[in-house]
């Protein structure tokens, strides 16, 4: 069977993460990548949708966890994104997160910061 990659790019979510508690009284928006690299149960050829990964629902799992409960950090964020994904779909073989903050509170001016996660490491 043929393995391959689904990207959802650039998922927009409104959320509280981060260190500093203006952080989560005011919120802002936070955008995540997800590279799923899957392995169906049958062969594409078949045209199964069970036997894959459906990228509306892999959304609302990475909306749920996004907008769920206060992390810290973004790279925690990221991995738990990518176990969850991992966990609700069997055929995902590797999961590779990223989280993008555009409203770092850095002493400078940038676009965003941003952390990759893979699951399985």
């Amino acid at each position: 069977m043929t393995d391959y990659t689904i990207r959802l790019q650039n998922c927009a979510f409104f959320a509280r993460h981060g260190v500093h508690d203006a952080e989560e009284t005011l919120g802002q928006r936070f955008y995540v990548d997800a590279v799923l690299l899957v392995s169906p149960g049958q062969p594409l050829d078949e045209d199964a949708i069970d036997e894959t990964v459906d990228y509306g629902e892999a959304f609302a799992v990475i909306e749920q966890i996004v907008t769920g409960k206060r992390r810290f950090l973004i790279e925690a964020l990221a991995l738990d994104v990518a176990k969850a994904l991992c966990q609700r779909f069997p055929q995902i073989v590797r999961a590779e997160i990223t989280v993008r903050k555009p409203n770092a509170p850095v002493p400078g001016v940038l676009d965003h910061v941003e952390v990759t996660v893979a699951w399985p490491q």
